[in-house]
This record gives structure tokens, sequence and C-alpha cells, in this order.
């Protein structure tokens, strides 16, 4: 029987390669330079895998499901511990947030976001992004702080939206950092804000993408869909579509029901920690295959999980 030869798409474009850290002692990665849809590896290379970041706090998480805050015990009151464990579970990333920082939290500003960097900083030597409490101005204010704690140490900073995108771009810029681009999940508002930031003087390789995600079974299959149309003009030859992507996995996973009910739900549903570490992990490798280049999760049993299905589609 004759062999049957796979189609496949002769594609032009390349996603843009972005580095963090690597200076200062700091260890480098690199992500993005992909010439096919995720794992086809018939169609084209994939030279950078897909990385993982755990999430760390600037202040204890005591909101968050029973099941995270045991897998993460005492470190949790300790931001620096905290990210030195997350090293240990096997994040290529740190991602530190800055969630004291929001209004309606305890409204830290520029001094604490300081201190919480520079104990990230201080206490690993991998690349670390830094995320804000979500608030364009309290944004600005701590992100800002912490990007001249890590001046020349190449960390992303987000959230860099269309209203605050100058200010996140110059302090890129001037210390010498990525900008994570976020938009709501639409493919011409992420093009438009990428155009936005090379305006303003930010290079290509200087930017990731957060199209914005939900969770499986929370519009995930939206998201898919937005996401692949953003690869697949990158690959078609649109560079202002072509940054590699930013997910936040975990968070969006950890605050659905069906990681957070344990009553009054039916018998189908099954075991609640396995529910909840399912949501997290299936959420995570859907959006990988849709062209996530860097996954933010929270409980270290997902990490493994993660990349170990990394690996596997690799290698196949």
């Amino acid at each position: 029987m004759p062999a049957v030869e796979v189609p496949a798409e002769k594609w032009t474009g390349k996603v843009h390669e972005v580095t963090l850290g690597g200076s200062n002692g700091r260890k480098s990665v690199v992500v993005g330079g992909e010439t096919s849809l995720p794992f086809l590896h018939f169609e084209g290379a994939m030279p950078n895998k897909p990385l993982i970041a755990i999430e760390v706090q600037d202040r204890n998480p005591t909101d968050w499901s029973p099941h995270l805050i045991s897998a993460w015990g005492d470190v949790l009151a300790d931001t620096g511990a905290w990210a030195k464990k997350a090293v240990e579970y096997g994040a290529d990333i740190i991602a530190l947030r800055l969630r004291s920082a929001h209004p309606e939290d305890a409204d830290t500003g520029a001094d604490e976001a300081r201190k919480s960097t520079d104990k990230v900083l201080s206490a690993v030597d991998i690349p670390v992004i830094i995320l804000g409490p979500g608030v364009a101005e309290k944004d600005n204010e701590v992100l800002v702080a912490a990007s001249e704690v890590a001046k020349g140490q190449r960390i992303a900073l987000g959230n860099c939206e269309e209203k605050n995108h100058r200010t996140i771009a110059a302090s890129c810029i001037a210390d010498g950092h990525v900008a994570i681009a976020k938009t709501p999940i639409e493919i011409n508002l992420a093009k438009q804000l990428n155009i936005l930031l090379c305006d303003v003087g930010l290079s290509p390789d200087s930017i990731l993408m957060d199209p914005t995600t939900g969770a499986l079974g929370y519009g995930i299959e939206y998201c898919y869909s937005v996401m692949e149309r953003l690869r697949l003009a990158a690959l078609g030859g649109d560079k202002m579509a072509a940054m590699p992507m930013f997910c936040t996995a975990g968070e969006e996973s950890w605050r659905q029901k069906e990681s957070k009910v344990t009553e009054g739900v039916p018998p189908s549903w099954g075991d609640h920690v396995e529910r909840a570490l399912s949501w997290e992990g299936i959420t995570a490798i859907i959006l990988l295959n849709a062209g996530a280049d860097i996954i933010v999760l929270r409980h270290p049993e997902t990490v493994t999980l993660v990349k170990a299905t990394i690996d596997k589609l690799l290698a196949t």
C-alpha cells in the first residue's frame, strides 16, 4: 500500500521571538519563533517550547481555594519564599501579581511595589513577570516603580492596555523590559494595541500579547478561535499579529464554580480536588493548542501535568 502524503500548509510568516531575563545574573528564556500552528511539526518549526509561569502574590491570598492554600502552605505569607518554592515546583518564570495595590484591596502604592519586586528578584534567578492589579491608574503607579527596581533585568510588565500603553511602553523602553499588551478577546483590538506600542517606539520583540482568555466552560471556545485567528494571521505574514501569546489560565480556572463549589452539586461532578485540578489543567492545555507561549498556573500539581503534556506534544 503506497504511503499517504500528509497535506501541509506553506506558511510565509513567523512569530516574533521575545527574550526575558538574561542579564545581571538572571537566566534567560525565549518564547515565540513558530513557523506553524502549535505542535504541527510536519508544517514548520517550533524552536522554543511553551513555558510555565507560576503565580506569586504580594499578599497572602486568604480567599484562595483551600486546596491551593494547602498545596503551598506557609510560604504564602512570604513573597520571596513563595517564589523560591515555585522554582522548586518547576516554574520557568515567576509571575508576581501586585494584588495589594488594587483600590478595593489594601490600595498600596509604589513603595510596596518596589519592596515586593525586589524580594522576588533577590529570591530567584529565573525570569520574572510583574502584573499590576488591573486598574489602569494603579498599574501605571506600581508597574513604573517595579520597572525601575528591575532596570536592565528584562522583566515583563502587565497590564499594558490602550488607556495606559504610553506609560508602560515608556518604562519598558527606558529600563529594557517587555510589555504585556492586554486587550478584550478580539483580533483587531489586539493588533491595534501592538501597532500603538510600536508607534511609540517599542520593538516588536519586546511585546507579548494577552488576548484575554476564559476557563473551560466559560467562553474557552471563543477564546480559542480568536487566538487561532491571531496565529493564522501571524503565519500569513501579519507582523502586528505575530507577538507571542500570554495566558493566565490559573486565575481564570480557580475562580469558576467548578473549582470552588463543594456542596449542592451533582454526584457526576466527581471529587472536588480532582475536578479543580482538571479544570486548570484542561484549560491550560486547550490554550497551549490555541497558540499560548506562556501559561500562568497556580497549583503545583497542574504545573507537573501541563509540563509533561508539553513534552509529549513536542515529541510527537
